[in-house]
């Protein structure tokens, strides 16, 4: 047995919203707590999201006059990411995403409200509840506050180098490593792997992802991948490998998210020739394969009124205020910009606008144009695909405990988040409704830390 340098009853390994949620969830049921996390901040990729969490029956939705159920939510997400090897996980998150939401907003402060001024991919009503700044890093912020109320230590800059296991093949602690690379033991009753995906793994990716291997990478840089070889090494089962989120229209050269408002309210996107190439209102993560596959440069067009829609979103108001799209008064002027042949790009807009008006059928089968057509001055701005986040990883059962390849808990071992085989179908990335990341990051997170704390009640 290894000489622990501290125990704890629960040891959630990651900060970002899976972590902090398990945190204080667990602390919460009674259990002592303590947080490692290997970066110098917490947040992961929750802190770079827009913080936005679907709840079906919210009491928010309600004071908003929304009409909402579980059943139309798991329709919802289901109708786009099919069946797939973590389906119970979407029925249980779905049947408990009210009662999240409210813990958040109740117990953790975070600060909340349902997003009303536009549309979200795959839901049919609004139910995504946010920060106002629509800024993952205030509701980060939120949570860390919360964490430092109730006194849960949060060791930064700690990374966990592997899980110690005991001769029954339960997990007991970790290793961790300082900044002289001296291994430190803690030991723990329970263990929370809320560590993110593979996304910042090249290997990885091509070997579970290879669609979207080519693809630059602007999530988190913890996402590693250390839950899928401790899992490895464990004998764990894995689920979903193939389904990632990607994001169509990252703005080159700023590096920044286009804000898929402007596609949703009838924007388009043209390739080198000038040419549409797919149906936009897939997505931003569904769209993603299809930019992949187009000659670049791939610009986003929308019009002005499109352009002040958009600009309501503070954070897309930030970029747009630091010349993340320009302007041009006319389809030739817009041509010269993006450097095509003005008669192509003419008659790619022409044809748009034709669809829009209901004077012909969309060639690429759009049926939801917002409110174009478009009409002059238009907005443009360069975009590349991204890989925002992997979505698949360990399997998990409904209170978190991780599985091996049997369909056994691996004793005293819990996860969540990025670690776990998501909820956004079994390969590429259509399946990815929006908030599906934080709903299983921050749903399974607590749920997570509520099961292991009654573990540790129990003695079990």
């Amino acid at each position: 047995m290894k000489e622990w340098a501290s125990e704890v009853d629960v040891l959630v390994v990651g900060s970002g919203g899976c972590g902090l949620a398990a945190a204080i969830a667990a602390h919460d049921a009674g259990a002592g707590v303590g947080i490692v996390e290997k970066l110098k901040r917490p947040g992961g990729n929750t802190a770079l999201s827009t913080g936005s969490i679907p709840g079906a029956g919210t009491r928010f939705q309600r004071s908003a006059g929304i009409d909402d159920s579980p059943d139309l939510m798991y329709s919802d997400l289901i109708g786009l990411s099919g069946e797939h090897d973590a389906t119970a996980l979407t029925r249980l998150l779905v049947d408990r995403s009210a009662e999240l939401v409210e813990w958040l907003a109740d117990v953790a402060e975070v600060r909340l409200d349902v997003v009303r001024d536009y549309k979200h991919v795959a839901h049919s009503v609004p139910r995504l509840h946010a920060p106002a700044s629509r800024k993952g890093q205030d509701l980060t912020d939120d949570l860390l506050r919360t964490v430092a109320k109730r006194g849960i230590p949060l060791a930064l800059a700690n990374p966990v180098r592997d899980l110690e296991v005991d001769d029954s093949r339960a997990v007991v602690g970790v290793r961790t490593e300082t900044d002289s690379h001296e291994s430190i033991w803690i030991g723990a009753r329970k263990t929370i792997l809320a560590v993110n995906g593979f996304g910042a793994d090249r290997e990885l990716v091509q070997t579970y992802c290879p669609e979207i291997v080519g693809a630059m990478y602007v999530g988190a840089p913890g996402s590693e991948g250390e839950a899928i070889r401790w899992g490895r090494k464990l004998d764990a089962a894995l689920g979903n490998m193939a389904s990632y989120q990607g994001y169509a229209s990252v703005i080159y050269p700023h590096g920044e998210l286009l804000s898929w408002t402007t596609l949703e309210k009838g924007g388009i996107l043209v390739n080198a020739l000038g040419e549409r190439f797919g149906n936009e209102p897939l997505g931003y993560s569904g769209f993603t394969p299809y930019v992949m596959r187009q000659q670049p440069p791939i610009h986003a067009i929308f019009d002005q009124r499109i352009r002040d829609i958009a600009a309501r979103e503070p954070w897309f108001k930030e970029l747009l205020d630091y010349g993340g799209a320009k302007r041009a008064d006319s389809i030739a002027a817009l041509a010269v910009e993006i450097n095509v042949e003005p008669a192509r790009l003419d008659a790619t807009i022409a044809d748009y606008n034709h669809a829009a008006a209901g004077k012909m059928r969309d060639r690429h089968g759009r049926s939801d144009f917002g409110i174009a057509p478009l009409a002059p001055p238009f907005w443009f701005a360069r975009v590349l695909p991204a890989l925002l986040s992997t979505q698949g990883g360990l399997m998990i059962d409904s209170s978190g405990h991780v599985l091996d390849r049997g369909g056994r808990p691996i004793p005293n071992l819990f996860a969540g988040g990025g670690a776990v085989a998501g909820i956004s179908g079994r390969s590429g990335a259509v399946g990815y409704a929006s908030g599906n990341g934080l709903l299983h990051a921050i749903g399974l997170g607590w749920l997570a830390g509520l099961a292991a704390a009654d573990e540790v009640r129990r003695g079990v």
